[in-house]
C-alpha cells in the first residue's frame, strides 16, 4: 500500500512557483526547489517525477489563478468596459510593487517564462498558449462590449485591440521588471487606454 503524502501539494506547489517566479527554469535548481519547499531530493521526485513535472505544475497554477483574476476584473457588471480595463491595468501595476518588496520586481511568470522557455518546450507553450487564448478572448469581449455602447475609439477589429491590450500588459510587467517607477507605469497605462476608449 502506498504510504500518503506527509506534505500540503498546494503548499508546496506555491513555494516552487515563487522560486521559478524568481530564479526562471533553469536558474532554479533542485536545491533551490528543496530548500523553498522544504523537501528533500527524493520527495521532490517522487511527488512530481522531475523539476519540470513541477515546473509545469507550478505554471498551470500561476496561469489558472492570475487569468482568473483578469477575467473577473474584465467580465465583471455595472462598469463600462474602459473602467473594468482601466481597473485590470491599476491592479497589475499593484500587483508589480507588492510583489516587488526591497529587490526588483519580479514580473510575470507567464512573460518570464515566454522569454526563457517557449521557442523549444512544446509542453510549455502549448499552456502558454492556452493561457493566452483564455486572456485573449477576454479582452476581445469587453473590447466588443465597449464598442456595442459606442466608447471604444479605434475602428480596428477587436481581436486586433486585444492583442494590442495583451502587449501593453506585457510591455508593463517587462519595464517593472526593469526597474521602471509606479508613474512610468502608469503612464503607459493611461496611454493606452487613451488608445482604446473614449
Amino acid at each position: 500500500m502506498a504510504r500518503p503524502r506527509a506534505f500540503d501539494e498546494e503548499r508546496v506547489l506555491d513555494a516552487a512557483m515563487r522560486a521559478f517566479w524568481a530564479g526562471g527554469y533553469e536558474g532554479t535548481s533542485t536545491r533551490d526547489l528543496c530548500e523553498a519547499t522544504g523537501l528533500d531530493r527524493s520527495s521532490v521526485y517522487n511527488a512530481f517525477t522531475s523539476k519540470h513535472e513541477l515546473f509545469k505544475r507550478a505554471l498551470s497554477r500561476y496561469l489558472d489563478a492570475m487569468t482568473a483574476a483578469q477575467v473577473e476584473i474584465l467580465g465583471a457588471g455595472g462598469q463600462p468596459a474602459g473602467e473594468r480595463v482601466r481597473a485590470l491595468l491599476s491592479k497589475i501595476i499593484d500587483d508589480e510593487f507588492r510583489h516587488r518588496g526591497d529587490g526588483p520586481s519580479l514580473g510575470c511568470l507567464s512573460v518570464n517564462t515566454t522569454v526563457e522557455l517557449a521557442g523549444h518546450d512544446e509542453e510549455v507553450s502549448r499552456l502558454l498558449e492556452q493561457d493566452l487564448r483564455r486572456r485573449l478572448d477576454s479582452f476581445q469581449a469587453v473590447i466588443e462590449e465597449g464598442r456595442r455602447a459606442g466608447d471604444v475609439v479605434s475602428d480596428r477589429d477587436p481581436a486586433s485591440l486585444a492583442s494590442y491590450l495583451n502587449a501593453v500588459i506585457a510591455g508593463i510587467r517587462v519595464s517593472a521588471r526593469g526597474g521602471a517607477g509606479r508613474a512610468d507605469l502608469e503612464d503607459i497605462a493611461a496611454t493606452a487606454l487613451d488608445a482604446l476608449f473614449r
